[in-house]
């Protein structure tokens, strides 16, 4: 049994302290938003979206300057309608918040589609592990609780900075799955796809240079992209899928669709199998690229130290 999943995080009395206050004062707003008709609160987050589009100067550079880098083949019109509409849809996210931790399990069932899970019962009636790669899709928090109604999983995840904001967290994406395992728990990852569990995995963002190789995401020649996903689809009885979660445009809520096993993956390439990973990732992300977290700094590092930052 993994150590983070015994140590889940328990309320604790210093949570009444003055400094987590406002951080009190925002779960309280968000829990209370959750609970209005779904499709009022997609428009209230779009409104959050243009209000954060005006005053996030600096988000909104970095966002932008993923998607020139990404897309020098579109316009400058057609990104800038791809970055607004990628606000509206960061400040439908932070609603979504609430809809994922709190909303009852009926709410998010009637709101989720899963396709392809035909492909997670034959592995499992094979006896093997999946490594199930995903992407930080904005609706990440919906997606996290929706998923485990399909098929529940074990989840590894970033814990959040604020204690106070962790415990709910925590708690939010677990009520549908197994357990979760903090982003550096590797041993427990590798002992779940052991046991034969379904394990998310998202190897779309920019970790750093250790672990890393620098290989084509989109445009950029040289991405810094993580072996981790390698550790871990290399082991024994492993299958590794990719899932793409869509909020759909209609306003009915949300479709997941896990693809079939990645065929002759891995291989002993390292540069060849990453390249994939990334361009199985380039390909979800182009199906609906406003819904994607462009704000994240994906290229903030460098093939060479010494190279300017691609965001000044």
């Amino acid at each position: 049994m993994s150590r983070n999943k015994v140590l889940q995080p328990d309320f604790k009395l210093s949570f009444l302290l003055p400094q987590y206050w406002l951080t009190w004062l925002g779960v309280f707003i968000l829990y209370s938003i959750s609970w209005l008709p779904y499709k009022l609160q997609l428009a209230m987050g779009r409104g959050i979206g243009r209000l954060l589009f005006r005053i996030g100067s600096k988000r909104k550079h970095v966002a932008l300057t993923n998607l020139r880098l990404c897309f020098p083949e579109k316009t400058e019109q057609e990104l800038q309608t791809i970055l607004k509409a990628n606000f509206e849809n960061t400040g439908i996210a932070l609603l979504e918040t609430g809809m994922g931790w709190w909303w009852p399990d009926w709410r998010v069932k009637r709101k989720m589609t899963i396709k392809g899970l035909e492909h997670l019962e034959k592995a499992k009636a094979e006896g093997k592990g999946v490594l199930l790669l995903a992407m930080h899709y904005l609706s990440v928090e919906m997606n996290a609780r929706g998923v485990g109604y399909g098929h529940p999983m074990v989840v590894f995840y970033r814990p959040h900075n604020n204690p106070l904001m962790e415990y709910f967290q925590f708690r939010g994406r677990g009520r549908s799955n197994k357990y979760m395992l903090g982003k550096r728990d590797v041993k427990g990852l590798i002992k779940a796809l052991h046991d034969g569990e379904v394990c998310i995995y998202l190897p779309d963002q920019d970790y750093g240079r250790n672990r890393s190789l620098f290989v084509p995401f989109f445009a950029v020649k040289e991405a810094a992209t993580t072996t981790g996903t390698l550790i871990f689809a290399r082991q024994k009885n492993v299958d590794t899928m990719m899932i793409v979660p869509i909020r759909n445009d209609d306003g009915s809520g949300y479709t997941l669709e896990i693809l079939p096993p990645l065929e002759n993956f891995p291989t002993d390439d390292d540069v060849a199998d990453v390249t994939r990973v990334n361009q199985e990732l380039e390909a979800a992300i182009r199906r609906k690229p406003e819904q994607y977290m462009w704000l994240h700094r994906r290229f903030k590092t460098r093939p060479n130290q010494d190279d300017p930052s691609l965001y000044k």
